[in-house]
């Protein structure tokens, strides 16, 4: 069976009963829109009617680099401004904007976390492409994606931006009702009408969303003719001039950023090359026997960024003819003692519908995201400077790789890892950070190689200011032992 579509069979009349339930329930709930009603109904219909086979592993095929083009042979590019600006007056950005930092222990959209000099990932992105704009008399929008959960906050603090010469469009993804899982009954309609019933369906939903909140018509109107979707929280996600020229001079609809796969990255999604088309391959489509093999850095060597450039007609023809059939993620929870469930997508799966989609392999530079404080500590450290909005790599580190950053949970809110640091230690030349237990961080610290700093259990270990530490393990002795 082909990937590119799904085997529906007709419903049966259980399955028509069921839906119909769903369709009277829903009917009742007035939080969210008739488009949104539409959405959820048709992804629970594909869902229980769903009769797809998974993919033949024996039809993958490693892409070529016309599928994933070696970012160093994109077609060359004039330099010329007027050019750049020809380019950059076709192009829109747009972050994925839904995401709250509660797992890192904040409140409000995780964009507002100050990523450096007071600085959040908001103000950088807009700085990024203020700069752009000034620098080659462009008009690039900022369009951000917000969900329910961060809208309100979102259209606050973009107020601060209401001066700058940037026009910054906003526009919320689904709100669907999660369902409880035994028999999918949507839940508010059970009485659970707060926050907590709700949710935002994936990524996947910014096609749909974007052409149902207008602003897909509102880009095409203005002569933008590609998008680039990124996450929010990923600092290397720039907009790259030379991905934008090959898009335009190649006409290809789709192009999903795809980089050189490490050990920490082997259940990130991989494109493939699946009965002549361009594919992504999720680690929930393979099958057990397989997943070994998925995870292989020899075999699938490239995964999945995030970064996407979309063309906006085509999202339109797509949407318009409800083509973007991208596999549904369902995804059990258990929230205030109730089994859910809740139905998702993936924007990334969306690349095998699209005419001429390719891969580019970026470098890894463009593949910066924060996830946890210990991703804070690489990007507030002397790794990393800011110009013009863009977190540049320190070209003083010598190593390709950045040290890999281990922080036990006394660190995981920001606020402690803040606390727990009277200044960020200089990490230049540190291969691994290990810290265990209530450890304290003085100023002008220097890490070097491996180190391992272990505050046994109602221990607390403090490192002093300006010392230097090198292939140790620190404990709460007086000295401290090689590693």
């Amino acid at each position: 069976m082909a990937a590119t579509a799904a085997v529906q069979e007709a419903p049966t009349s259980t399955e028509i009963d069921q839906l119909t339930r769903i369709r009277l329930e829903l009917a009742t709930l007035d939080q969210i829109s008739d488009n949104e009603k539409a959405g959820f109904l048709k992804l629970v219909g594909r869902y229980i009617g769903g009769k797809s086979e998974g993919i033949q592993w024996e039809k993958i095929k490693p892409p070529t680099d016309e599928v994933v083009v070696p970012y160093n042979k994109l077609t060359a590019f004039s330099d010329d401004p007027a050019r750049i600006k020809s380019l950059l007056d076709k192009l829109a950005v747009l972050k994925l904007n839904g995401g709250l930092g509660t797992t890192m222990g904040c409140t409000g959209p995780k964009s507002v976390i100050e990523v450096r000099n007071g600085l959040t990932f908001l103000d950088l992105i807009v700085q990024q492409i203020e700069n752009l704009n000034h620098t080659y008399d462009s008009n690039v929008p900022l369009v951000l994606m917000n969900s329910f959960n961060t809208h309100d906050d979102t259209l606050k603090i973009v107020e601060r931006y209401k001066d700058s010469k940037l026009d910054v469009l906003t526009f919320n993804q689904s709100q669907y009702p999660r369902m409880v899982a035994e028999d999918l009954t949507p839940w508010p309609a059970k009485g659970k009408t707060d926050n907590a019933g709700w949710y935002p369906p994936g990524h996947g939903d910014v096609f749909p969303s974007l052409a149902n909140s207008g602003k897909l018509d509102q880009l095409i109107a203005q002569g933008k003719e590609y998008v680039f979707i990124a996450n929010s929280d990923n600092l290397g996600a720039t907009v790259d001039l030379k991905i934008l020229n090959h898009l335009v001079e190649n006409e290809n609809e789709y192009c999903m950023e795809v980089t050189p796969k490490t050990l920490a990255d082997v259940k990130g999604g991989t494109l493939i090359s699946y009965e002549d088309r361009v594919q992504l391959l999720e680690i929930a489509q393979v099958a057990d026997e397989h997943v070994s093999e998925f995870k292989s850095i020899t075999k699938f060597k490239i995964f999945n960024t995030n970064n996407m450039w979309v063309s906006l007609k085509a999202i339109k023809r797509l949407v318009e003819a409800d083509a973007l059939q991208m596999e549904i993620i369902p995804n059990p929870k258990e929230v205030d003692g109730v089994k859910i469930l809740q139905l998702e997508t993936a924007a990334g799966a969306a690349i095998r519908f699209f005419d001429h989609a390719i891969g580019v392999n970026v470098p890894r530079s463009r593949f910066l995201p924060v996830k946890a404080t210990s991703d804070l500590l690489l990007v507030q450290s002397d790794l990393y400077t800011v110009e013009d909005g863009a977190v540049v790599r320190n070209t003083a580190r010598a190593n390709p790789d950045n040290p890999t950053v281990e922080l036990g949970p006394e660190f995981k809110k920001v606020g402690d890892f803040l606390k727990r640091f009277k200044a960020i230690p200089s990490i230049i030349s540190l291969d691994s950070l290990k810290v265990i237990g209530n450890v304290w961080f003085g100023k002008q610290i220097v890490l070097k190689g491996k180190v391992l700093v272990e505050a046994k259990k109602d221990e607390k270990v403090e490192i002093p200011d300006e010392v230097t530490i090198e292939n140790k393990h620190v404990t709460a002795g007086p000295t401290y032992s090689n590693l």
